[in-house]
Formats: C-alpha cells, sequence, structure tokens
C-alpha cells in the first residue's frame, strides 16, 4: 500500500467566506468543488479541504488519506480493531472511502481514486 497524499479537513459554518480566507491568505486555488466540500491547493501539490457537512457520511473526517489500495488499509484497520464510522463505499464522485476513528477520536477517511480526475 501507498499513500499517494494527506489533507487536512477543515469544518467551517461559512464555506465560500473560508475558500476567500485561504485563498487570500495562503495563495491557494479551488481545485475542487462539490458545494459541500472545497479542496484548495497550489502547484507544488499542498492542499486543505474546507468542509461544511459531508455529503454521504455521518461525520466530519478530520483528514483524508488517499492511497492506492483502500482495502488493503480497511483490513489493517479492522485488524487493529478501530472503529469504521463509514463503511467502504463507492462515491458519485469517482471515490471508494471508509472512515475510522483512530484511538485519539479523530475521524480518518481513507481513500482511493476510482475515476478519472
Amino acid at each position: 500500500m501507498h499513500v499517494d497524499r494527506v489533507v487536512p479537513n477543515l469544518t467551517v459554518t461559512d464555506l465560500p467566506a473560508a475558500v476567500r480566507e485561504h485563498s487570500t491568505v495562503l495563495g491557494f486555488q479551488v481545485l475542487m468543488d462539490h458545494g459541500w466540500i472545497v479542496t484548495l491547493g497550489d502547484d507544488a501539490g499542498h492542499q486543505l479541504s474546507v468542509m461544511t457537512r459531508d455529503a454521504t457520511a455521518p461525520v466530519n473526517p478530520d483528514v483524508s488519506i488517499f492511497v492506492d489500495d483502500v482495502h488493503d488499509v480497511l483490513s489493517r484497520v479492522e485488524a487493529a480493531g478501530l472503529e469504521i464510522v463509514h463503511p467502504l463505499s463507492d462515491e458519485p464522485w469517482g471515490v471508494k472511502r471508509f472512515f475510522y476513528r483512530a484511538s485519539d477520536g479523530r475521524v480518518i477517511n481513507v481513500g482511493m481514486h476510482t475515476a478519472s480526475r
């Protein structure tokens, strides 16, 4: 299994204001906008997501980790006895993902792209 990227997720109440603020302060551009989550980034590959409420999961994740084999990570999470908070799902935006709760209580979104971006 290989980790492709790690993206912090900030839960916000005013998505447009958060996008403006982080774009202005950090010089980020909008890379993806689903209306409830916006991923900002730069040409060097640095990214930050801001979100109101996850569209298909019961909780917002604290971080998204994209890997090349989501099934392998799911097996590792299950072997570690960690709580699955959102089951392995094929999302309409081309990502297969699941959430688990780390021992410190944070929610980790583990995903793998299934469609061209």
